[in-house]
């Protein structure tokens, strides 16, 4: 037994000894290689160590290893650098006094193993791993637009995370609600592939597959890259997406907007609503008050019913079918009523109320409404709130008295929803006249429009003294203006133009007088009309047959009031001087102080 160990000893021995003689050193005895890291475009620098140990080397070979062969790239020669044909012919340079060799523009191809060799008779090597990183692009995901169904019995494509243009390959982690996915049997499923882009560059493609549930409707998912670089390890987050889940649907119902007290006029919307996904087909119904059976509704939308405006006649039960067209089953939805409040129509009693001077009259108004009602009466032609209630009672009535009064009814918990009704009192007498006497300021030959408004029951009518065209326009049940067309000619600026306003009753006229206007023509008072085309009479003051007639004053020449204004100036100059020079004087009882301060302020 111990002849063969011998044996062994001594050829192993032998072996060693060709080995160094032959200058090739053992593999156990070459140290690990010195690593250099970089990012990719940037430059590496690959320093070699023999400089350090056997100062400076005049001979330097410098070789790339790849797959396990050398290839000589760069030779150093007396200090002086020389690279050799290749891939790395353009981007070697020598610095640091030629220990340093700077590789410029590094790319992934770069990632291998340099080393630098001296000639000597002992020669050595200095080996340097080049490793080379590049941060992936942003992630993008894409999520499945189709849906995915939870009765699915094999975990369906959620998305898909894609990562370019990154180095070496970076890993991927999937996120749901910002918790990391792991795979599971038959309920998650992570896919990953890569693809080496021409520059060396990788592309990873993640697909994650899962399971999902009803609940995950409204999950949000995500993936994240994690790379490393020469500064550390670094991580990329993508957007995050959701995905269509489909479910079944299990409840039915309805939704009302607004929400609250609806009124007539209001628009509305009832909807119809579902938990399945997608929502199955809807219709809705109203149940018919007469025969109890449902109708349905005409919508404008899958489950969506419009009534714009409202109308009390919307209101009843609705109810809602939603149809799943995968299963064909039909849900309803518990019946809901709708309340659409509303006014009724106004009746006001006597519809035409007629009336002597100094009698009495009791108007009452009547409304139903859906709600609790309050009612007001307010005068037509100044709004003003005469009795708050449905009756009314006007005593010992006058002319003035007549005309049109309102009845408000309204709901004073929806603001908003009232009715009105207009009813006219009618007090019989002969026609009012809106004014007994007006001046008009003209020009001669020219067309000039007049009016003449009357008012008073029965309606009365207006003729005109003037023969030309007229016309009338009722302003309410018992007052009527009547305008006239007339050319200003010298007799009717000598006669003046009459209205006169006739009934059963009596009639009244009024009298409007035609003046030429000149340069010197002031602008009429309130009590006169000046124009040159048109004149209207305004119905602000009126004047019956019995009333009392004023004379108009007659307007005042410009030049007079200049001459006026000129003189008061000059009596206020004269008074002026005269109190100055009293002052001056000591004539006027002033104050002591008070002069002494008014001379200090003359001095200065």
């Amino acid at each position: 037994m111990g002849l063969p160990r011998l044996i062994c000893a001594f050829l192993l021995y032998a072996c060693c000894c060709c080995r160094r003689a032959a200058g090739v050193p053992g593999e156990a005895e070459q140290p690990a290689p010195e690593l250099v890291e970089v990012e990719v475009g940037s430059t590496a620098l690959l320093k070699c160590s023999l400089f350090q140990s056997q100062g400076n080397l005049s001979h330097v070979d410098w070789f790339s290893v790849h797959k396990e062969k050398r290839v000589l790239i760069f030779r150093v020669r007396q200090g002086q650098g020389q690279s050799e044909p290749g891939e790395y012919q353009h981007r070697l340079s020598l610095q640091d006094r030629g220990a340093t060799l700077a590789l410029t523009q590094v790319t992934p191809h770069d990632e291998r193993i340099f080393l630098c060799q001296g000639k000597r008779p002992r020669s050595q090597e200095h080996r340097i791993q080049l490793r080379v990183y590049k941060a992936p692009e942003e992630p993008n995901i894409q999520a499945n637009a189709l849906g995915i169904p939870v009765n699915s019995k094999e975990p369906s494509e959620v998305a898909t995370c894609v990562g370019r243009n990154g180095y070496p390959i970076p890993q991927v982690i999937w996120y749901k609600n910002g918790r990391p996915l792991k795979e599971e049997k038959n309920r998650v499923h992570i896919q990953s592939s890569q693809t080496v882009e021409s520059s060396g560059l990788y592309t990873l493609q993640s697909i994650l597959k899962a399971q999902l549930v009803k609940e995950d409707k409204d999950a949000q998912f995500y993936c994240e890259l994690n790379y490393r670089l020469p500064s550390g390890n670094h991580m990329k987050e993508s957007r995050e997406v959701t995905v269509p889940v489909f479910y079944p649907t299990e409840k039915v119902w309805l939704e009302v907007e607004p929400v609250g007290m609806l009124k007539e006029g209001d628009r509305v919307e009832i909807r119809c609503l579902a938990d399945g996904n997608p929502p199955p087909h809807f219709s809705i119904s109203k149940q018919n008050p007469s025969t109890r059976e449902a109708e349905e509704e005409t919508t404008v939308d899958n489950g969506v019913l419009v009534l714009e405006p409202a109308r009390k006649e919307h209101s009843g039960l609705y109810e809602c079918q939603g149809l799943d067209l995968d299963t064909m089953i039909s849900l309803p939805s518990e019946a809901q009523e709708l309340l659409v409040n509303y006014v009724s129509d106004i009746r006001v009693s006597p519809a035409d109320p007629e009336r002597q001077e100094g009698s009495s009259l009791t108007l009452t108004c009547e409304a139903e409404s859906s709600q609790a009602l309050e009612f007001q009466w307010l005068r037509e032609e100044t709004g003003q709130v005469l009795e708050r209630g449905s009756v009314l009672q006007l005593h010992n009535l006058k002319r003035e008295a007549g005309g049109g009064y309102r009845c408000v009814a309204s709901v004073p918990s929806i603001p908003g929803l009232n009715r009105t009704q207009l009813v006219n009192v009618a007090i019989f007498g002969p026609p009012w006249m809106a004014f007994k006497e007006r001046k008009v300021w003209v020009k001669e030959n020219t067309v000039l429009n007049l009016s003449c408004e009357a008012s008073g029951h029965p309606r009365p009518t207006i003729s005109w003294n003037v023969n030309s065209t007229a016309s009338e326009q009722d302003q309410d049940p018992q007052r009527v203006l009547s305008t006239l067309n007339v050319l200003v000619t010298a007799e009717l600026l000598k006669t003046g133009v009459e209205c006169t306003a006739s009934n059963d009753l009596g009639k009244n006229t009024s009298v409007l007088f035609l003046e030429l206007v000149n340069l010197t023509t002031l602008t009429p008072d309130s009590n006169t009309t000046t124009g040159l085309s048109t004149s209207t009479a305004s119905p602000h003051t009126r004047a019956n047959s019995t009333s009392t007639e004023r004379k108009l004053p007659e307007p005042e020449s410009q030049g007079v009031v200049i001459v006026a204004v000129i003189v008061c100036i000059l009596v206020l100059a004269v008074l002026g001087a005269v109190l100055y020079f009293l002052y001056k004087k000591g004539k006027l009882p002033c104050g002591r102080s008070g002069k002494q301060e008014m001379e200090r302020n003359t001095s200065i």
